[in-house]
């Protein structure tokens, strides 16, 4: 029998079904990173070109951005249980299908399904717990999401590179994937506890947006991944201006949707104060050097240095280590006052950290190289933490829920850009003849540049704090920011 017809039970199981819920926000985030690691173990064993490398995680965390809001409207119309169980049976599908790929071609189009359905399943999480807890129950159930996410975003580059490792059955990248089908599997076996929850005015979808948002992101990354001139000579620049023109496209249109009084999905109000603009720019920022980074290392100590997925993935650990450390810290001792200095101090320990990697960089194992990315990670929790208090903190109750859904999304647009640009510097200067240790020296100088402007952009988000409740703010918090933390 369904919950919302048996309030007692929905009582009884409401721990059990937070678990299930739980389990099904760290599998999708676990999927973010857990190929990473095993990416050019995957392309020598289907085939491919180098870029395809790139595309292995891209083609997951594009979509999973482009429809991340258009999920969330679509919980608010057509109930958060449906949408989520509909979510979860599409990600099992995509799985299996990943596992039983052929070719790189189809394990990347599985990929691109495996986001589409993140991005169904993903917004619906706090709605539903907010239908099954009340009180202090509520804020308990919530605490759960930030420490679940960020131990996810730790386990998955490990656990990809220990399943890989293994080579299970034979099974070698295979396990990666096949080991979202039992936990999917469980996480459907609760559906009968789940409770029904719909907005009680469902706001209509926004498919023009959501089309104009996915081609024009699509038509950046795609150049930055391929080259540039992959298509024809000269197409790569014009795709990349098209792609921009386009994103603009989108924002006016979003601007024209709400002012004839339509639901878009972008709350434009958010721009009416440079504090989230700035902090849209810093994620986008901040996010493609820790996850570009992460892949140039994978594929520095695999490509370059010739060693195996379980040294890559160990090679990570550093980093994953120095971020949970200081997130704790930095989490249990931050108050408002400290928010602009801990965040500032945090991108001068990870500017610190990636000048040491960069200088790491020479002869063979660079094992300086592990320190300095204990140092990147330490910076990277102590920017994280803060991070997302003050891109919030400023808005009203009304906002937070679109500023949430698009943190998240501009927070995996980031990643993406990011494994596009600095996978793609290593890449090159591999393939165009550069000793290994150079080609990563290059991309982690890049990404020296790309932090300085991360700071440039976290500097206007300095201004006086006019929180919102703050039982709204982190409500919005807890579904959001831990999850990438590379």
């Amino acid at each position: 029998m369904p919950v919302r017809e048996d309030p007692t039970a929905a009582y009884r199981w409401r721990w059990v079904v937070l678990g299930a819920l739980l389990t099904a926000e760290a599998m999708n985030v676990l999927d973010s990173t857990i190929v990473q690691v095993a990416a050019p173990v995957i392309r020598a064993g289907l085939g491919g070109s180098e870029s395809a490398i790139q595309w292995f995680s891209s083609a997951y965390t594009l979509p999973f951005a482009a429809f991340l809001i258009l999920g969330g409207r679509l919980g608010d119309m057509l109930g958060r249980k449906r949408v989520f169980l509909i979510g979860i049976a599409g990600f099992t599908l995509a799985s299996l299908c990943c596992a039983l790929a052929s070719g790189a071609g189809v394990l990347i189009g599985a990929r691109a399904l495996q986001g589409t359905a993140a991005a169904l399943i993903i917004p619906q999480t706090i709605g539903l717990i907010r239908s099954m807890f009340a009180g202090a129950e509520l804020a308990r159930a919530m605490s759960t999401i930030g420490p679940v996410m960020g131990l996810s975003v730790i386990c998955g580059p490990m656990l990809g590179a220990v399943l890989t490792h293994a080579d299970l059955f034979g099974s070698s990248w295979r396990a990666a994937f096949l080991v979202n089908v039992p936990l999917a599997v469980a996480v459907l076996a609760t559906a009968p506890l789940l409770r029904e929850d719909r907005a009680a005015r469902p706001p209509r979808v926004d498919l023009p947006g959501t089309g104009l948002a996915v081609l024009g992101a699509g038509l950046v990354v795609y150049p930055l991944i391929e080259g540039g001139d992959a298509v024809r000579p000269g197409w790569g620049a014009a795709m990349l201006v098209a792609g921009i023109l386009v994103l603009v496209a989108f924002g006016l249109h979003q601007r024209r949707r709400a002012r004839r009084g339509r639901a878009p999905l972008v709350e434009p109000s958010l721009f009416g104060d440079r504090v989230f603009p700035a902090a849209l720019a810093t994620s986008t920022l901040l996010f493609a050097v820790t996850n570009g980074l992460m892949l140039v290392i994978v594929l520095q100590v695999q490509l370059g240095l010739g060693r195996d997925v379980l040294t890559a993935g160990l090679t990570l650990l550093p980093w994953s280590c120095g971020l949970a450390i200081s997130s704790a810290i930095v989490g249990a001792r931050m108050t408002p006052r400290r928010l602009s200095r801990v965040m500032f101090a945090g991108l001068a320990v990870l500017f610190a950290g990636v000048l040491g990697a960069l200088a790491a960089y020479a002869g063979a194992y660079p094992w300086p190289l592990l320190a300095a990315l204990a140092v990147c990670g330490a910076g990277n929790g102590m920017v994280t933490v803060p991070f997302f208090t003050a891109a919030l903190a400023r808005l009203h109750p009304h906002q937070v829920g679109s500023a949430a859904g698009l943190l998240n999304a501009v927070q995996q647009f980031g990643g993406t850009l990011g494994i596009a640009l600095l996978g793609s510097v290593f890449l090159h200067g591999l393939a165009g003849g550069s000793d290994a240790n150079a080609a990563a020296a290059l991309a982690f100088g890049l990404g020296l540049v790309l932090l300085a402007a991360t700071a440039v952009a976290a500097a206007f988000m300095r201004a006086p704090m006019d929180p919102a409740p703050a039982p709204e703010r982190e409500r919005a918090a807890a579904g959001e920011p831990s999850r990438s933390r590379h």
